[in-house]
């Protein structure tokens, strides 16, 4: 009784699929991880220099996008969330969940006290 030769070659394959299947599933599992900030929490100085800067500054003083140096002055914390969540005018809606666009906001409404006060810890 003679073997079929692609029988080898087919379990290969098959192996191959299945390793690159689970390797694919670790890798998202990763990235998503990375995306989400891997468990770490961020300051709100820190969200606004990743998530801000480009469009409103450096020192937040204006871009592309309006100066929000006085956005406490202007918006309470809760509109700031809704900003930051949702967009306005020509800004698009960052991406940011719920606990960091509170934590922008919150930035934002102290004039970047929550910034000032972790320098001066370390």
């Amino acid at each position: 009784m003679k073997r079929n030769p692609l029988i080898p070659f087919a379990i290969t394959a098959v192996v191959g699929i299945a390793i690159m299947l689970v390797m694919s599933a670790v890798g998202v599992n990763e990235a998503k991880e990375k995306a989400s900030g891997g468990g770490e929490t961020k300051s709100g100085e820190e969200i606004v220099q990743q998530s801000c800067t480009s469009c409103h500054g450096q020192n937040l003083e204006g871009n592309v996008g309006p100066a929000l140096t006085d956005a406490g002055s202007k918006f309470k914390p809760d509109e700031i969330v809704d900003i930051v969540q949702n967009g306005k005018g020509q800004m698009p809606a960052q991406g940011l969940s719920a606990e960091e666009a509170q934590k922008v906001a919150e930035f934002l409404v102290g004039g970047g006290e929550e910034g000032k006060e972790k320098k001066k810890e370390h």
